[in-house]
């Protein structure tokens, strides 16, 4: 059975699951890193233009830090609970149709692979041996693309959320406390458009998409949010509305 390491090892489904699921966690985290320096960024700029100090800065700013990371894990927490149930009753579907109509099962599994180019009788031969070794797991990697071993977990996913977003939140919100007097502005948007071009190169990166166009829609939407935040803050500010 020659062809049998051809077909897990060729790049089909059960093994691109596992690394699609790494690339999107991967980018996940980028786009958590790439919301806390935005979003903090522009708390921090749009209170400091009001001409504040450095006391209503650390409030907004912690405040922006703690709300945005809990947001992010609460939302991840919720997503990622429902992609684990769907997954749970695809596993619980399948172990019950293996229970259920094994024959009618082997069959599906051998036509999976058929057409997949592999010979019928190559086909039949690699059901055969993939359910006596573990059938579910057969079914569920080829059929449906999910590993029983690898299913996700909310409570991980919503804690790399809040971490993301929290590496990323921790850079503006640091430039605009340690950078002295009117020139925190000016560097806490020097900062932020510099991590802004790191996270939009390697999101780019990650997605196979042009780095330059990637990065400069980043830089751009960024530094949009930043001067309408700073703007409002301004304009609340000489209008004594704070």
């Amino acid at each position: 059975m020659s062809e049998m390491p051809n077909i897990h090892t060729s790049g089909h489904e059960p093994h691109q699951g596992g690394l699609a699921q790494r690339l999107n966690w991967l980018r996940a985290g980028v786009l958590g890193a790439n919301d806390g320096i935005i979003s903090v960024a522009a708390v921090v700029v749009g209170v400091a233009g009001t001409g504040a100090g450095i006391a209503p800065i650390l409030a907004a700013g912690t405040a922006a830090l703690a709300g945005g990371a809990f947001s992010m894990a609460v939302g991840e927490y919720v997503s990622v609970s429902s992609q684990r149930d769907s997954e749970h009753a695809l596993i619980a579907k399948e172990r019950r149709e293996l229970e259920t109509m094994p024959e009618e099962e082997l069959e599906e599994l051998a036509a999976l692979y058929e057409a997949r180019g592999v010979s019928s009788a190559t086909a039949r031969q690699l059901a055969l041996e993939l359910t006596e070794h573990d059938a579910l797991r057969a079914h569920l990697e080829v059929e449906i693309g999910i590993d029983p071993d690898d299913v996700v977990s909310p409570w991980h996913a919503a804690f790399a959320s809040a971490v993301a977003f929290l590496c990323g939140g921790i850079l503006p919100f640091l430039v605009i406390l340690l950078v002295p007097g009117p020139a925190r502005i000016l560097a806490t948007f020097l900062a932020v458009l510099a991590a802004l071009v790191v996270t939009g190169t390697i999101s780019a990166r990650i997605g196979g998409s042009s780095k330059r166009r990637g990065t400069l829609r980043n830089v751009i939407g960024g530094a949009i949010a930043l001067s309408a935040t700073f703007a409002i803050g301004a304009l609340l500010g000489t209008s004594g509305a704070v």
